[in-house]
Parts: C-alpha cells; sequence; structure tokens
C-alpha cells in the first residue's frame, strides 16, 4: 500500500475508555467536554457544513414565501382596480340613465304645452293675442325656449324626413331638390330629442319644358 493511498484513506481514531490504567493501575482522571464522543475534528467539520447549509434553506424558503406574496399582492392589485373601474362604469350608467329619466320626464310636459303654444300663435295670427293675453304667452314661451325647446320648420328649407312631414307635394323648376314650400305646423326639438314633426308641404325639382321648335315641313308650306 503506497503513502498517497494511506493519506487519502480517513484515519481510525481510537480512545482508550478505561477508567483505570493498565500499565500504574492508578485511575484515570474524566475526559475533558471536548474530548466527548462526537466533538472531534471530523464531527465538527459534519457540523459546520449542516450548519452552513441551514441558512441556504432558510434563504430560499424567504425567497418563495417573497414571490408568493408579491404573486397575491399583483392579483389582489388587479382585482382593485377591476373593481375601481366596474364602479365607475356602473356611476357612470347610473348617471346617463338618470339624466335620461329626467329628460324624458320635461319632454313629456313640453309635449302636453305644444297645443297650448299652437293656439296662442293662432291668436297671435288672427290678432286676438293683445295686451295682459300676449304677456302672459311672452312668458310661457321665453319659460319654454330656457327649458330647451326649440321650434323649427320654415319656408325655403331643405326637406328633411326625420324632423318634417310632408303633407303635401308638388313640383316646380324653381328649386334644385325637395323643399319646404309651406308649413302647416311648427316643429319642436327639445334638446337632442324631436318632440314633434313639422308638417310641411313639399315641392321637389321639376326640370323646365324644351321649348318645340316647329318642323322644316312646316315652315315651307308656310
Amino acid at each position: 500500500m503506497t503513502q498517497e493511498h494511506q493519506e487519502g484513506e480517513p484515519r481510525v481514531v481510537v480512545r482508550d475508555r478505561r477508567r483505570v490504567d493498565p500499565e500504574t493501575g492508578e485511575v484515570r482522571p474524566p475526559a475533558p467536554a471536548g474530548e466527548e464522543p462526537g466533538s472531534g475534528p471530523v464531527a465538527q467539520e459534519g457540523g459546520g457544513r449542516h450548519a452552513a447549509a441551514e441558512p441556504d434553506e432558510a434563504g430560499q424558503r424567504a425567497a418563495e414565501e417573497t414571490a408568493a406574496l408579491q404573486a397575491q399582492l399583483a392579483e389582489r392589485t388587479a382585482d382593485l382596480q377591476r373593481l375601481s373601474a366596474e364602479y365607475a362604469n356602473y356611476r357612470k350608467r347610473v348617471e346617463r340613465d338618470r339624466e335620461a329619466v329626467i329628460s324624458g320626464a320635461k319632454a313629456q310636459v313640453v309635449t302636453e304645452l305644444l297645443g297650448v303654444l299652437d293656439d296662442l300663435e293662432r291668436a297671435e295670427a288672427h290678432g286676438d293675442l293683445t295686451g295682459a293675453f300676449k304677456a302672459v304667452a311672452d312668458k310661457l314661451g321665453a319659460a319654454l325656449t330656457k327649458a330647451g325647446l326649440e321650434p323649427f320648420g320654415t319656408e325655403n328649407e331643405p326637406f328633411d324626413p326625420s324632423v318634417h312631414e310632408a303633407v303635401q307635394h308638388s313640383t316646380s323648376p324653381e328649386v334644385s331638390g325637395p323643399t319646404v314650400t309651406l308649413v302647416m305646423r311648427r316643429g319642436y326639438r327639445f334638446g337632442d330629442r324631436v318632440v314633434r314633426p313639422a308638417l310641411v308641404g313639399v315641392t321637389d325639382h321639376e326640370p323646365a319644358a324644351e321649348p318645340v321648335e316647329p318642323d322644316s315641313g312646316d315652315r315651307g308650306e308656310g
């Protein structure tokens, strides 16, 4: 067996644990605490490796816990953002519905007053709206205009089927396209809503008749 092979093998340590020395016959003193079994250099080296492994495992566990907490935080943040967006959309929808209900209620009240406005216009056209009655009519019209009521329907404006209701039709070469030439009843718009279309007469374009030239044969006979 070579010396290199012997140095590579672990050394065997033999300890004499007999309390009485066989040579002197005297009682041996107790062994120091540092030489108790398991406290030799080999045991200390193994314990060091074990102690070094524990911090590595603890660090790995801490990293895993941190990653898990970060994932939970990201998930909770996403949930909060989604809830915030849903709540914002809910508030917008509620506000939009509330405004639609209010606008619809106002439009209904205004629509019921349109007949009164028609009577006042006819009375004014016949010269019967004078004095205190005219002052009341003017105040009513101003209040409805301030609330958002807007009349429409005048002669010579282009015909629009979305706001005009044609009850009379004619043709003429004097117009270039469908044109309102008669207003029988004004229409009204409340905000963006047409509460009543205008009753109108519409005139379409009619090409002018071409002059008829006399036949050449007729000219010769004359």
